[in-house]
């Protein structure tokens, strides 16, 4: 005991480093004891372990063999033969997801089916069980489980937009009771774990919110069609019948003149209004968006949910765990860095940097929310946009105007190239909005944290920055060009210009020569800032644009290496070519059968035959004709003005002489 005591005795006082290592311990401790859930958000596994009442292998491995056996009995129940009579000899075969080149499609179907398989497959990427029939795979086979799970999922989900192909009751009834069993399981499933160990706590619950509304829509859907089918009112045998003739009676009918006097100078605000309208669609009557026009907006806005949620749950929650565990000891090494401006207090007392430090990054959180929600917002604006250049440009099309909306003639013709784009349009619409939100963030936030930390906390603080240091020390400089620039637009626009009645000519020529001569030199450095906001603006505008199909954004002699503007080109021949609404109307007026007419009247035999012919006709014979003329007309029209009808005319019909003009003796 004697030599432990001396050896105590020895020992103290310790070592300077032994106490430092000492007290910087204990702090280290004292910090972790005092804030425990400062890290809860950087380490979700104290989540504890979920057992739901319906796993998901068990989800999967009960509702993928009944939704097999759906597909299998509606198969066998509706037969080729209602569609072609010589196709297999009525063989049964596989349920058609609908008409989705038709204008009469599972509109609500086709958007939630579509919608669930895209969420499933940006589920899918971060998973990591990908397949949830099979066991936990090992990180080698990871990928390989991965491509099975991107064909199994198609398959898993399929019945529920099949069930709406036949347009039978009994496929209403299938696709409501499996709208039922996956709404029910999933809803189920989020209500029990709605914490996951995966990215974030609430990601796994946020990210199936568009899987849920998916499905409460089929749901309703499936059920309102069943009603509608044990009605009286059977479903039309042809389908767009409505459509088409209310498209043809809004190009016939004749419209008012009240927009022929315009104005020809129009005020700022309105051109500012007219500008800002063009990005909101108003659906107008007589026009309807194609199904997969409408089924790629709804999976680009689902893209941008998507990937603005990931962006949100990975960056904000650590932001925020840094910040409330910034500690005095970072604070040093931020100060001695020179990322924290010293306030010259003591060393010991560092209570104002770090609470400059916290403010700091505070400060990114708020530039890196504030650009996400931009970007948002201007994706959502482009998709919008694109629906109205759709709409003129189908129009366009319609009336055979090709070059107003390529740059060269096309032929309205499906190609082999023109249905793989058609097929994979609505994927690269999805696929061009990931990206670009992608892209749009990493600029905006760059573009946002530079104006904060170089403009706006300099003047908050009262303190100068490196970007008014810069300004400060060459301002000579941005001087003389502002003045060089406006030296030109004051000549030009005095000296240079004369203005003879209507039109200008260039005077003085030889101060012109001499000006342009004295400034190049200024003009150079002019030049090289301009080239920097070309390179600014243009990484703008394609970040912006990105996601919008239906521009290219590159020059019109190199467009076609644009691969979305390569694709919505060919989706617009197969589009007009297939579902131009003047041929589909003409083709409904051939298949309505003719209204009878009553018999005309005996003619009177002894009547002379000049009162026979200066009879009056009978209102009903007057009738009947004009609606034959009319009839006939109508034919007429659509022929002359169907684009996709042109190749196939004869060349004859191109001359003069088939309008009934007269050809002339040919001049020696």
């Amino acid at each position: 005991m004697a030599s432990n005591g001396s050896a105590g005795i020895r020992d103290w006082p310790p070592e300077p480093g032994i106490l430092l290592d000492e007290e910087l311990g204990s702090d280290w401790y004292i910090y972790e004891s005092t804030e425990p859930t400062a890290q809860d958000d950087l380490f979700p596994d104290e989540i504890p372990e979920c057992h739901p009442t319906i796993s998901p292998r068990m989800y999967h491995t009960i509702m993928a063999p009944i939704s097999l056996a759906v597909i299998l009995a509606l198969s066998f129940l509706v037969k080729r033969r209602r569609l072609r009579q010589s196709c297999w000899n009525g063989v049964p075969g596989l349920l058609s997801p609908g008409d989705l080149l038709g204008q009469d499609g599972p509109r609500v179907a086709a958007a939630a089916v579509f919608g669930i398989l895209f969420s499933s497959l940006c589920q899918l990427v971060l998973d990591p069980d990908p397949l949830p029939l099979v066991s936990p795979a090992s990180p080698a086979a990871r990928e390989f489980w991965k491509i099975l799970a991107l064909l199994y999922y198609p398959v898993f989900y399929f019945p529920l937009l099949g069930c709406a192909g036949p347009r039978h009751r009994l496929g209403y009834a299938t696709g409501t009771l499996l709208a039922w069993g996956h709404c029910g399981a999933q809803l189920g499933h989020r209500l029990q774990c709605p914490l996951a160990h995966k990215i974030h706590r609430l990601y796994s619950a946020l990210s199936h919110v568009p899987i849920l509304l998916s499905l409460a829509l089929l749901s309703l859907w499936y059920p309102a069609r069943l009603i509608r089918s044990l009605q009286d009112t059977p479903e039309p045998q042809l389908p767009g019948k409505s459509y088409y003739r209310t498209y043809l009676k809004a190009v016939l009918s004749k419209r008012g003149q009240k927009g022929s006097s315009t104005k020809l100078e129009e005020s700022l605000w309105s051109r500012i209004r007219s500008y800002l309208r063009s990005y909101i669609y108003i659906p107008e009557e007589g026009f309807r968006i194609p199904l997969m026009l409408v089924v790629s907006v709804t999976m680009a806005v689902i893209a941008v949910y998507q990937v603005s949620l990931l962006l949100l749950l990975c960056v904000v929650p650590a932001l925020r765990a840094v910040r409330a565990g910034l500690t005095k000891e970072v604070t040093v090494l931020l100060v001695q860095l020179g990322l924290v401006p010293a306030a010259g207090a003591l060393p010991g007392d560092m209570e104002q940097e770090l609470r400059t430090a916290r403010h700091y990054l505070w400060a990114l959180e708020v530039c890196y929310i504030s650009s996400l929600v931009l970007c948002c917002l201007l994706t959502c604006a482009m998709l919008l946009r694109t629906l109205g250049m759709h709409r003129s440009n189908l129009r366009a099309l319609y009336q055979g105007a090709v070059l107003d909306v390529f740059s060269k003639a096309h032929i309205l013709r499906p190609s082999r190239g023109a249905v793989v784009c058609w097929i994979s349009f609505s994927a690269f619409q999805a696929a061009f909005a990931c990206l670009g939100l992608l892209i749009q963030q990493v600029i905006f936030f760059l573009c946002s944290v530079a104006f904060t930390f170089l403009v706006v906390i300099p003047l908050q603080a009262g303190t100068g920055s490196l970007l008014f240091g810069i300004i400060r020390n060459m301002w000579p400089f941005w001087l003389m060009l502002v003045v060089a620039v406006l030296v030109q637009h004051l000549l030009a626009r005095f000296q240079f210009l004369e203005q003879h009645s209507l039109q200008r000519e260039l005077t003085n020529r030889r101060a012109l020569y001499i000006i342009t001569f004295l400034l190049f030199p200024i003009n150079v450095l002019v030049g090289v800032l301009a080239g920097v906001w070309r390179v600014v603006i243009s990484g703008l505008y394609n970040s912006v644009h990105l996601c919008r199909l239906d521009i290219s954004l590159l020059h019109r002699g190199v467009e076609t290496f644009d691969p979305g503007y390569h694709t919505y080109c060919h989706y617009l021949k197969v589009e007009v070519s297939q579902c131009h609404p003047l041929l589909k109307a003409f083709c409904l007026l051939l298949l309505h059968p003719g209204q009878t007419e009553p018999p005309a009247p005996p003619r009177d035999a002894l009547l002379e035959e000049g009162l026979q012919l200066t009879r009056p006709v009978p209102a009903a014979a007057c009738g009947a004709r004009r609606r034959r003329l009319r009839a006939r007309w109508w034919v007429s029209y659509t022929l002359l003005h169907n684009p996709s009808l042109t190749a196939s005319r004869k060349t004859a019909l191109a001359g003069p002489a088939a309008n009934g003009a007269q050809l002339g003796l040919p001049r020696p």
